[in-house]
């Protein structure tokens, strides 16, 4: 049987666009191919758990329109199925003078995005976050946090109650197109679809490839390490504690994170992952280490990072330089108030020239879409990313009695 689409990823972009899919063409016949035995075993069912706000990202952006939108709709759809969440509010804090130029260009972000934002002196630091030093500060009362598992198992359920099917256990092996759309090798046997959504995460560049796209850059794997702060010192964080993002350096820097079952989570750092799914330092995948390291791209990111690169590293090794880290924003944090947890791996596409691809990044292809970079915040945004791509992806004839998107309709998903 030729499902009307497959789409390939049982993360949360993947549910949240099965389930846009069944939304907008609620007689077609989807099927989600997802190789582990149960969804979100990957990037979101590691990450911090933040509703992130949108402060960080470039005016224009889809990530910034995204999950400025998905911020109220996935507080929405937790309201609506009675999910967990709690609009926290969080804290980015400058310590040291160098920082306040980038905190003051944050405030700037924010106003011109259009979020709530408020400055704060040192003292106001302190009525947020009575244990954090810092010369000044910005609060952002709509970042909240909630547990994207339970996002996804939600998703799941409610697909399988609107006719779609998810495919556990079923990893794809190949993508052929054919005359009337795809077909799919797996470990579970052969799958025909008329349209193919890769959203395959830390694979979605090999998914693409086989299909005969051309992502125009690669996935290449940075763990992330965290540490979590024993029970008796989670007193030291109320809420969420980020820093003033170093500007040479491409990802946002170790911080404090209430998760919504009441623990607090420190870091992440930012080191190559041996494997794209390399969540140890024990965990190496001779193909993908291969192929990151020989990729033009990461040899030059490698020589434009050097120093910061080598710092993130030390981290992951020494206890005493992460926490030394964390100390920055916390003074009074020492070595034995954390323990490790678990850590996570951000599937960052890359270009050949170096540059990470700074914002969500979807290819078009002749009955196919491939989204070949959805690291944070594509949790935050899901709902919309999955809205964005069954406005955008081509439907089977067959499904053209449905009213397709309109100008006004697809707003900024076109």
């Amino acid at each position: 049987m030729r499902r009307d689409f497959a789409v390939i990823g049982g993360g949360i972009v993947g549910l949240a666009t099965a389930y846009a899919l069944t939304t907008r063409y609620p007689d077609a016949l989807v099927v989600v191919l997802e190789k582990e035995q149960a969804p979100a075993q990957h990037q979101t069912g590691r990450n911090s758990g933040v509703i992130h706000s949108g402060v960080y990202y470039a005016p224009g952006s889809l990530k910034a329109q995204l999950c400025r939108a998905g911020n109220r709709s996935m507080t929405d759809f937790c309201d609506q199925h009675g999910l967990p969440y709690d609009r926290c509010g969080k804290v980015i804090v400058a310590t040291r003078p160098a920082e306040l130029p980038g905190l003051h260009k944050l405030h700037e972000r924010a106003l011109a995005h259009g979020l709530t934002v408020n400055t704060l002196s040192p003292e106001q630091v302190r009525e947020h976050e009575p244990h954090v030093e810092a010369l000044a500060g910005l609060h952002l009362p709509d970042t909240g946090i909630t547990d994207y598992r339970a996002v996804c198992l939600t998703l799941a359920r409610l697909l399988r109650a609107r006719g779609a099917v998810i495919q556990y256990g079923t990893q794809v092996t190949g993508v052929h197109a054919d005359a009337r759309g795809y077909l799919i090798d797996t470990t579970d046997g052969p799958f025909a679809a008329h349209v193919l959504v890769n959203c395959a995460g830390l694979h979605s560049d090999r998914i693409a490839r086989q299909a005969g796209a051309d992502p125009g850059s690669q996935i290449v794997p940075f763990r992330g390490e965290y540490y979590e702060l024993i029970p008796e010192r989670r007193h030291l964080v109320r809420n969420l504690i980020y820093p003033v993002p170093n500007p040479d350096f491409p990802f946002l820097g170790v911080h404090f994170t209430r998760m919504i079952d009441g623990s607090v989570h420190a870091g992440p750092n930012a080191v190559l992952a041996f494997a794209r799914e390399g969540y140890t330092k024990r965990d190496v995948n001779l193909r993908d280490l291969r192929e990151a390291l020989s990729y033009p791209g990461f040899q030059r990111l490698a020589r434009q990072n050097l120093r910061e690169g080598a710092a993130e590293l030390w981290r992951s090794f020494s206890k005493a330089a992460f926490v030394r880290s964390l100390q920055q924003l916390i003074p009074e944090v020492q070595a034995h108030d954390v323990t490790p947890s678990q850590a996570g791996v951000r599937a960052q596409a890359l270009t050949a020239a170096g540059q990470l691809v700074d914002d969500f990044l979807l290819i078009d292809a002749p009955n196919a879409l491939h989204v070949c970079n959805a690291p944070s915040p594509a949790a935050t945004s899901s709902l919309e990313i999955g809205r964005m791509v069954a406005a955008r992806v081509p439907a089977p004839p067959h499904l053209s009695r449905y009213p397709q998107p309109s100008s006004g309709d697809q707003g900024v998903y076109a």
